[in-house]
């Protein structure tokens, strides 16, 4: 079994994902080979709240030019956890 603080790289801060921690839904950049399981566990483990579902994505690498240099941004992953209505909110979250 991984480390947990392996598994979850970092939150991701956007708009959206602001949005949608309003409903208990918190998205974080994952290992590109972790599975649900795992991140579900990682988040358990790492800010102690329970964990209803997790919803993985893969996001490609987007093309980018410098100048006459091309060349691809890395392709990541992202995990959505929901959490149950009785667990607490995480509280990095709600300073932003």
């Amino acid at each position: 079994m991984r480390n947990p603080y392996d598994v979850i790289i970092k939150p991701v801060i956007s708009e959206m994902s602001m949005d949608e921690a309003q409903n208990k839904k918190y998205t974080f950049k994952v290992l590109k080979d972790a599975n649900k399981t795992e991140v579900k566990k990682a988040v358990e483990n790492i800010f102690g709240v329970e964990g209803a579902k997790v919803n993985i994505m893969n996001v490609k690498g987007k093309f980018k030019r410098m100048g006459r240099n091309t060349g691809m941004t890395a392709a990541t992953k992202k995990a959505v956890v929901t959490l149950t209505p009785k667990s607490k909110e995480i509280e990095f979250f709600q300073g932003l």
